[in-house]
């Protein structure tokens, strides 16, 4: 069994003899709780290049201390200075399962062992406010690197770590303020990584690359493209795995931006690589999909039925949700199966030893902003000829056709955007506002497809329910196709201006 707690806390390294500030003397604080010594022994865990570290992930086993057990400590994106969450599992002699699970996409079959050992003798004290709660913990560390029995190296350092409310932070601040004034250092790197040394300082597997600038060739752009969404794919692989909202959302995403950028470039790209690729990015994605469609078709019909009389909602609802919940409990069992299946693991390290040396063709020599321009103006052309056959009666079908040649469009100029301009970039809002209304009404046909489907089970309330909320979706499909005709013209526009049409 896991939990889980988001941890705020700065870092800070001091000399030896560093003497600890009066921090009594910060506002709100009462008093000062000072907690006995204990001694802890703590063993990092990660594959033998250190995949975790470099993705500024931590595994470790740590016995001794009121906190002793195993703990993976994840980042959290956007979330600012020193935030992490950390997941924690009883002490063990062996990595727990739970918590191996959830670092697949970054370990990808390597085996987890130590790598580094620290004994730490630590000294707690606890920032209390005036109505007794604990606000803020200070914990002054003596740490020892050791090899076996040997010790390598000491060195001290404190941390301050916000306890209960996300208001402490303003009190954690001010703590900070407070050590630095009396000449401690912030750290920028853990006890881990101080163990491991310049190992740690390695960037991922996976590395951040900077977007190259228009006279770049073009083949540069492609790897930062696939890079780019690569690591999207495999953080949102660990949320999925935490079971966290929009993570299925978010790879199913990331999967279909891998896929359209490697049919965009396709005259940039090895194509037995890369038709491969799409084809088990293809498979992966169509895994996810019940679970991803079913959520978001449960949301709209739950949103529509609210709009009801109140009797009604109930009749509707009362077969909606049984019979979708029913799909989404399957739907899970899906992906599970995907992605903890031996296809997806060689999935995963085929893509990413892909994007990090893309096999190119000689066509990607050439400069960005000659080669990259006629690929977006290729998938454009296809929108327009697609977009010239609608009209407010063409079945439903056609406009799905639409809605797939203007996400390629629209990921074709957000690939290049970028590094092109101004104009590119708001060609490629446009389509975005496009995709989005006819997402929508490809979500409005579904929806009358599934209501449609659910009559027949209904009782004779219920059928009269989802027939009022079937003249409801039916509304909001010729809604978005009046929508989508308003908007085309400034879509066409944009892409005159951006050179693609």
């Amino acid at each position: 069994m896991t939990s889980t707690h988001r941890e705020v806390e700065l870092k800070f390294r001091v000399p030896g003899d560093f003497v600890l500030p009066d921090l009594g003397d910060i506002p709100g604080v009462s008093r000062i709780e000072t907690h006995p010594t204990y001694s802890m022994s703590n063993i990092y865990y990660d594959t033998p290049d250190l995949r975790l570290f470099r993705w500024g992930i931590t595994l470790r086993r740590r016995a001794g201390g009121p906190d002793e057990g195993w703990h993976l400590k994840l980042p959290v994106h956007g979330a600012g200075e020193g935030v992490r969450d950390e997941v924690r599992a009883p002490l063990a002699d062996t990595v727990p399962p739970d918590l191996a699970r959830l670092v697949t996409a970054f370990a990808r079959g390597a085996a987890l062992g130590p790598v580094a050992a620290l004994r730490t003798e630590r000294t707690p004290r606890v920032l209390m406010l005036a109505d007794g709660s604990p606000a803020v913990e200070i914990v002054d560390d003596t740490v020892s690197v050791m090899e076996g029995e040997r010790e390598t190296t000491r060195f001290r350092e404190i941390e301050a770590e916000a306890l209960t409310d996300p208001a402490d932070a303003a009190l954690l601040g001010q703590v900070s303020d407070a050590l630095l004034a009396a000449g401690a250092v912030p750290g920028t790197m853990g006890k881990a990584g101080a163990a491991l040394g310049p190992r740690a300082a390695v960037p991922p597997d996976v590395a951040e690359l900077p977007w190259p600038d228009a006279s770049a060739p073009a083949g540069d752009v492609v790897t930062a493209y696939l890079t780019f969404h690569c690591r999207r794919l495999l953080l949102a692989d660990l949320l999925l795995r935490r079971d966290l909202p929009d993570a299925v959302h978010q790879m199913r995403v990331s999967a279909r931006r891998l896929r359209s950028g490697l049919a965009v470039f396709k005259p940039l790209l090895d194509q037995e690589w890369a038709q491969r690729l799409r084809a088990e990015l293809g498979w992966m994605a169509s895994g996810l999909g019940t679970a991803r469609d079913t959520e978001v078709l449960l949301d709209r019909l739950d949103a529509h039925a609210r709009e009801l009389d109140d009797i009604d909602s109930a009749h509707a609802r009362a077969v909606i949700d049984t019979t979708l919940a029913q799909r989404m409990s399957a739907a899970a069992g899906e992906v599970a199966s995907v992605v903890d299946s031996p296809r997806y693991a060689a999935l995963l390290e085929t893509l990413v030893e892909g994007v990090r040396r893309p096999t190119l063709t000689d066509s990607a020599r050439a400069p960005a902003d000659v080669a990259l321009p006629p690929l977006v103006a290729k998938a454009f052309r296809r929108l327009d000829r697609r977009v010239a056959g609608l009209e407010l009666d063409t079945a439903s079908p056609v406009w799905h056709e639409a809605r797939i040649s203007a996400k390629r469009a629209r990921y074709a100029a957000d690939a290049v955007a970028p590094v092109l301009g101004h104009d590119m970039s708001r060609l490629a809002e446009r389509l975005a506002d496009v995709t989005d209304v006819l997402g929508h009404h490809q979500d409005a046909h579904v929806a009358q497809a599934t209501l449609r489907s659910l009559v027949p089970e209904a009782s004779a309330e219920g059928a009269f329910a989802l027939g009022r909320m079937l003249a409801i979706e039916e509304a909001a499909e010729i809604a978005d196709r009046h929508t989508f005709l308003d908007l085309w013209p400034a879509v066409r526009r944009a892409a005159h201006r951006a050179g693609v049409a």
